[in-house]
C-alpha cells in the first residue's frame, strides 16, 4: 500500500464524512467516521476484510470531508448524500440503518412511549426524530422508560404494570408529568438531557457496585443509545433552513467555497469549488455557521494537499 497521504494527518480526530475523488473529479466513495482521522488513515494500514478497495485507493488523488457535531449527524449525512447517488465503490443506497421515529401517545387511560416507523403521530400523539438505528433508538426509548415510566403509568394498567411503575418511581407521578419530563429529553433541552443521563449513570454504577454486571451493561448501553438520539443531526431536521426547508448554505474560507444543498430540511448534496473570492450572495443561517465556517476552513487546507 502508498504510504499515507499527508492530508490525512490534517483531518480532525471528529465525527464526520469523507469522500475521495480521483484525478478527474469523480467521485470514488463516500463514507462516516466516528473519528475522521483514524477511519481515513485506515485505507492507507491493512484493509483486512475490505481489501476489495485497495484498487480504489491507488486511485484516490483527494481527500474531502465534513465535520460533524454527532455521529449520528454523521450517519445522517451519509445516508442522504447516498440516497441521491451512489459512487462506484459505495454498496448500499442510504447506508445501513432504517429511519424510525419516537412515538409519545400522553393519554391518561393508556399512555405510550415507543417506536414508529414513519413521522405519522396518532391524534394526541407526538413524534420526535427521525432517528437512525432502530436497536439503538429501542435502547434509549427503554432508558427513558426506567427514569420516567409513562408506559407503565395510568388506570387501565395491569397489577404487575402498576407494581413496575412503583418501582421505577412513577406510581403516583402523574401522566402528563412523565410525558412533559419525557417531551423535554426529545426536544433536547440542556437540562432535562443532562438530567436524564446522570439518572442513568447514578442507576448504572449502583447495579456495577452491587456486582450486577448484566444490569450495569444494559444501563451503559442505554445511556449511549440516548446520547445518539439527542445528538445534533441539523443535516436533517426539517423547518430548520427555512419555512420551506430548501435552501443553499455556504461558506467560504482561503478560495475554497463550500456549499451544501437542503431539500426538505435534509442535506441533499455538498459541494465545493476553488474561488479566488466569496460568491455573491453566499449565506449561512445562525444555526450552521460554525458548522460551516469550520468545514470551509478544513475544504481549504485539504485543497492544498492532495493525495499523490
Amino acid at each position: 500500500m502508498p504510504a499515507r497521504p499527508d492530508a490525512v494527518a490534517a483531518l480532525p480526530a471528529a465525527p464526520g464524512v469523507y469522500r475521495f475523488r480521483d484525478d478527474g473529479g469523480r467521485v470514488l466513495y463516500v463514507g462516516r467516521a466516528v473519528e475522521l482521522r483514524r477511519r481515513v488513515s485506515s485505507y492507507w494500514g491493512d484493509l483486512r476484510d475490505r481489501r476489495h478497495l485497495r484498487r480504489m485507493v491507488l486511485r484516490v488523488a483527494r481527500i474531502e470531508a465534513l465535520v460533524c457535531d454527532s455521529a449520528h449527524e454523521a450517519a445522517w449525512a451519509e445516508r442522504n448524500l447516498l440516497e441521491r447517488s451512489m459512487p462506484p465503490w459505495n454498496r448500499i443506497v442510504g447506508g445501513l440503518e432504517v429511519p424510525v421515529s419516537i412515538r409519545l401517545d400522553p393519554s391518561p387511560e393508556a399512555p405510550r412511549l415507543g417506536l414508529a416507523p414513519a413521522h405519522r403521530p396518532a391524534p394526541g400523539a407526538r413524534c420526535f426524530g427521525p432517528y437512525l438505528g432502530a436497536r439503538k433508538v429501542k435502547l434509549a426509548v427503554s432508558g427513558l422508560e426506567r427514569l420516567y415510566p409513562i408506559g407503565h403509568a395510568g388506570p387501565g394498567r395491569t397489577a404487575g404494570e402498576r407494581e413496575l411503575a412503583r418501582v421505577r418511581g412513577g406510581h403516583d407521578t402523574p401522566v402528563a408529568q412523565l410525558a412533559s419530563a419525557v417531551e423535554s429529553v426529545l426536544d433536547r433541552e440542556p437540562t432535562a438531557v443532562a438530567g436524564a443521563l446522570a439518572a442513568l449513570t447514578a442507576r448504572r454504577d449502583a447495579a456495577a457496585g452491587a456486582q450486577a454486571y448484566e444490569a450495569a451493561a444494559r444501563l451503559q448501553e442505554e445511556i449511549e443509545a440516548l446520547r445518539w438520539v439527542v445528538a445534533p443531526q441539523r443535516v436533517t431536521a426539517p423547518g430548520e433552513t427555512g419555512a420551506d426547508g430548501d435552501q443553499d448554505v455556504t461558506a467560504w474560507g482561503d478560495d475554497v467555497l463550500v456549499r451544501l444543498r437542503i431539500r426538505d430540511g435534509r442535506l441533499r448534496a455538498w459541494d465545493q469549488e476553488t474561488c479566488s473570492r466569496p460568491v455573491p450572495g453566499t449565506r449561512a443561517p445562525d444555526g450552521w455557521v460554525p458548522f460551516l465556517r469550520r468545514n470551509a476552513d478544513l475544504a481549504a487546507r485539504l485543497a492544498t494537499l492532495p493525495v499523490r
